[in-house]
């Protein structure tokens, strides 16, 4: 198990887990730089309502990502359909 030290805005705080602490930094640095997006929109708005934003924001990238793999997998099938059909036809 890993224990890894990252900063977001400013607050320093200790993960503990299996991910690599590279990757920790990594996710940490993804955070902070959408609280700060949020901050920059309104710089006095209360810490939990600018985490909560964030959290959104971060959801929405989520969900479309999601839709685009799904949306990719569902081209590929069809795709793996129309070669199928393409190699019967040469057979």
């Amino acid at each position: 198990m890993y224990k890894t030290e990252v900063y977001i805005l400013g607050q320093k705080y200790t993960i503990k887990g299996e991910k690599s602490p590279e990757y920790i930094q990594n996710l940490a640095a993804f955070v902070d730089q959408k609280l700060r997006k949020v901050y920059e929109q309104n710089s006095a708005m209360p810490p939990l309502r600018a985490a909560i934003l964030a959290c959104f924001y971060i959801a929405d990238e989520l969900y479309e990502l999601r839709k685009e793999c799904e949306d990719t997998k569902q081209k590929l099938k069809q795709l793996e359909e129309k070669t199928n059909e393409i190699l019967l036809l040469l057979d």
